[in-house]
């Protein structure tokens, strides 16, 4: 394959007088079997204006060219340079001209699915012990997210700040610069939807990339099969002449099961067997994310929502793939003619074998969420509404000890959280408590270390929703970097958990937050789950109890994060915690939860409870007389409201009407808030008992 360099693709580089001498920006061009290397300096260049992702400088006329050598092999260019160190260059590779590809073309869009699934998968086998590739794929309201974080931390004295790059002009040539990173290529059938989880999930159990086979000219496995560096198919999905290997009948291929009659669900037990129950591949992760199914019907909602650059670290991590529905009462909207229930009895194989190789011991983290605007839903001729679908694939998961990071509908797409994965995190995230003489000082204790109430009602939002990698990544630059951040004390509700796929953005939160910022566990502690699910008996799996490792799972999140308060626990169609469900939360959460199916106060030995409410979205006015309608309504005075990425001037206007309404109004920080309620359930027995209210 040919690339053509009008100009250069400069990725975050620093510009001007800031950029450290050190940082050269390096293009490998490549013309046939052949490349040139040009190492630029940013520096000496002198270029105007930031560099950033998707803007092009003319060669000749903005940079000054440093040093041209030799042609050389592709895979020299990336074979040079060490690998696995903190200064190995970074390759860059944009992928945003794919945004422009019209999907309605079946071809643009099937070359937009193969360029970003193979670059996924090789980024995720790249970037395992390493951060080595770099895309360049999320836009939300016209910002270039991943630029946003590439410049942030390529800033003098930051992570990246003393990194050279290495800049890809296509994903075949990434392949071919990395080719000796990877064993070679799974190739799976564009007929059969599901081989494309499963191909996924090989990659990164084999160290392959993931190739859709087909042989017409300028497709990527004409581009690297069937010419180019003509990689080895190490693992096909899908027939030696492109038949498909996968019929829904007679055995499944390379096992002894029977097919389910599914040709949907048979390539997932054929990974099941092949690679799960060989220990193979891990089960401590999984990616729940939608098959190449979306194909079809790419408008349903965000274009960017196939969430295959969601992969990359699913890969890097060895996890297993799916794509099933959790309904047992009908069959899968997207395989109608299997049996009733065919998905889920798959689902569950699954999760059963992934808790075998966690021994019970460790948790499963699961990526991803219902894609329930293309699949198992009303929306898509099921007979579940949406919530209800994200709940029961909640409840399943609960029942097999996993949870998901919720990489929901809307800002579901991620990025680069295999090279993010590296980011070197402090050792410990601080946050002060309030003490009872604080209290005291400050007017809400009297002399006796009584709540001295005096006629207010206070109350705490809970602001949220960030139990999502990608919610959070994407929606920073528009919420956290509000202005107005810091005029209000907010309690910011996020999942510690994060920091798996994007510690990035929880060390950026914790190092630029304000005295009026403070930070509590999002639903429902290191992950979303349903804790119900995890108490004996447990009726979907039948699986000894959970909580201990669900505790063990959490402690060390919150310690790290200085974590002590559960800012919502989602109950959902799961049991209500129990007495034992909440001790396992006072052992990793002591100064307070806010679940569903308790009652409206409870003291459980230390721990303060308190029944979640109202979720509070409409526009200022609005959500003010709701808020002040709740508050006189409700016999307790102290009051919780869910919100979800509503920007620091919502709350403001919210709050300020709040006051016209009932002046008596107190919003309070999450310490003052939750201590004054421990200590005001301390001096009322019958609150502390559970036995007020409705």
């Amino acid at each position: 394959m040919s690339a053509r360099y009008p100009a250069i693709q400069v990725l975050g580089a620093p510009a001007g007088p800031t950029a450290p001498p050190q940082n050269r920006i390096t293009l490998i061009e490549f013309t046939g079997s052949a490349a040139r290397r040009i190492a630029l300096n940013p520096h000496s260049a002198r270029p105007v204006g930031p560099f950033c992702p998707g803007q092009y400088l003319p060669l000749m006329k903005r940079l000054l060219i440093a040093t041209l050598l030799l042609s050389l092999h592709a895979a020299l260019a990336a074979r040079e340079h060490p690998r696995h160190t903190d200064d190995a260059p970074v390759g860059m590779l944009d992928l945003t001209y794919t945004l422009g590809y019209d999907l309605d073309d079946s071809l643009q869009v099937l070359a937009l699915w193969d360029d970003l699934h193979t670059a996924a998968t090789l980024q995720g086998v790249v970037n395992r012990h390493a951060p080595r590739l770099y895309l360049n794929y999320i836009i939300e309201s016209g910002r270039s997210i991943d630029t946003y974080w590439w410049d942030k931390y390529r800033r003098p004295g930051e992570w990246l700040a003393g990194r050279d790059t290495l800049l890809f002009g296509s994903v075949a040539e990434a392949v071919t610069a990395h080719r000796d990173d990877i064993r070679g290529v799974v190739l799976y059938d564009g007929r059969v939807a599901s081989t494309s989880n499963v191909a996924s999930a090989v990659a990164g159990a084999d160290d392959l990339i993931a190739v859709r086979y087909d042989p017409r000219p300028g497709t990527l496995y004409s581009l690297l099969v069937a010419g180019g560096p003509h990689l080895k198919v190490r693992v096909r999905l899908v027939g030696d002449g492109g038949e498909p290997m996968f019929t829904g009948t007679g055995t499944i291929p390379g096992t002894r099961r029977a097919s389910t009659g599914s040709v949907k669900c048979d390539p997932y037990l054929w990974f099941l067997e092949r690679y799960m129950k060989r220990g193979r591949c891990t089960g401590a992760y999984g990616a729940y994310y939608i098959d190449q199914q979306w194909r079809a019907n790419p408008r349903a909602t965000v274009p960017n929502h196939h969430t295959l650059t969601n992969h990359d670290f699913f890969v890097s991590r060895r996890a297993f793939f799916f794509d099933l529905s959790p309904w047992s009462d009908e069959p899968a909207t997207d395989d109608t003619l299997q049996r009733p229930g065919t998905d889920l009895a798959v689902l569950k194989e699954l999760l059963v074998e992934a808790y075998r190789l966690n021994r019970g011991e460790r948790m499963c983290y699961i990526g991803g969420f219902p894609a329930w605007a293309f699949k198992y839903t009303d929306w898509a001729g099921g007979s579940h509404p949406d919530v209800a679908t994200e709940w029961e694939f909640s409840r399943i998961i609960s029942a097999y000890n996993a949870f998901k990071d919720a990489d929901a509908i809307g800002y579901g797409a991620l990025a680069n959280a295999s090279f993010w994965q590296h980011f070197p995190l402090d050792e410990h995230y601080p946050q002060r408590w309030v003490t009872r003489d604080e209290l005291r000082e400050r007017g809400y204790l009297d002399s006796a270390g009584r709540v001295d109430l005096r006629g207010r009602e206070f109350m705490i939002f809970y602001v949220g929703d960030y139990d999502a990698s990608a919610w959070i990544t994407q929606r920073t630059p528009s919420i956290w970097d509000h202005p107005d951040r810091g005029r209000l004390p907010l309690m910011w509700c996020i999942s510690p958990v994060l920091q798996e796929r994007v510690p990035m953005v929880l060390h950026n939160f914790r190092r630029t937050a304000t005295p009026n910022d403070y930070f509590a566990a999002a639903d429902n502690g290191a992950g979303y789950l349903m804790p119900g699910m995890l108490q004996a008996p447990r009726e979907v799996s039948g699986l000894p109890d959970g909580l201990d490792a669900w505790a063990a799972h959490c402690k060390p999140y919150y310690e790290k994060w200085d974590l002590t308060v559960t800012g919502f626990v989602i109950d959902g169609q799961a049991p209500g915690l129990n007495p034992r469900g909440l001790d396992c939360y006072a052992s990793f959460s002591p100064n307070g939860i806010v679940p569903q199916k308790v009652p409206l106060t409870l003291l459980h030995g230390r721990i303060p409870v308190l029944r979640a409410d109202e979720d509070i979205m409409q526009a200022p006015p609005a959500a003010a007389q709701r808020i002040v309608e709740r508050i006189a309504a409700r016999p307790v005075p102290f009051h919780w409201f869910r919100n979800i990425l509503k920007t620091p001037d919502w709350y403001m206007a919210v709050m300020d009407e709040v006051h016209r309404l009932a002046p008596n109004v107190e919003l309070l920080d999450a310490p003052t808030f939750f201590e004054l309620y421990r200590i005001w359930l301390e001096q009322n027995p019958e609150a502390a008992a559970g036995r007020i209210g409705r």
